[in-house]
């Protein structure tokens, strides 16, 4: 597994980053993920994630993370089933992280800006999974999920470091 990480805040994030590699590995092995697999996580600034926001989704305001992910649900799956052991890894997708925007939410929920990270993380690899929310069922589950993968890594709501 290879996990690209890229920092355009100008701040020293590398703390955040090893949460964010936490969560990955965890993500992979909760969802079962055998195969060889390679991430991109960019940090970027509030006004970055906008740009990127309006260019890709139409959405002229800032968001919080989003996901780009290279494979179909199925890919995942066939990925999976198909797995020896000798293939090179396999770019699943990439994850972009609002920096400002994740500071501002840990602070409005009340917990640790480690935990919101772990959080945007884990949502995000859902997405790169081919989990969505789109129906009450599918945000109920992609919540289950993400508790599911914090929890396994201690991060839970009442981190308030």
């Amino acid at each position: 597994m290879q996990i690209m990480m890229d920092n355009h805040t100008g701040l020293n994030l590398e703390p955040l980053m090893a949460i964010v590699e936490n969560v990955i590995i965890e993500s992979l092995a909760y969802e079962g993920i055998r195969f060889e697999t390679e991430v991109s996580v960019l940090f970027v600034r509030d006004e970055q994630i906008q740009e990127l926001n309006r260019e890709y989704r139409q959405i002229d305001k800032v968001t919080d993370v989003l996901s780009f992910p290279l494979l179909t649900a199925y890919e995942v799956q066939g990925k999976n089933d198909t797995f020896n052991g000798d293939e090179t890894e396999i770019l699943i997708g990439d994850i972009v992280i609002a920096y400002g925007r994740a500071c501002a939410q840990a602070a409005e929920y009340g917990h640790s800006l480690v935990r919101e990270i772990g959080f945007l993380t884990a949502h995000s690899m859902l997405h790169l999974f081919g989990y969505d929310h789109m129906t009450p069922d599918e945000e109920s589950d992609m919540i289950r999920r993400q508790e599911e993968i914090l929890q396994r890594i201690g991060l839970t709501r009442e981190d308030k470091q």
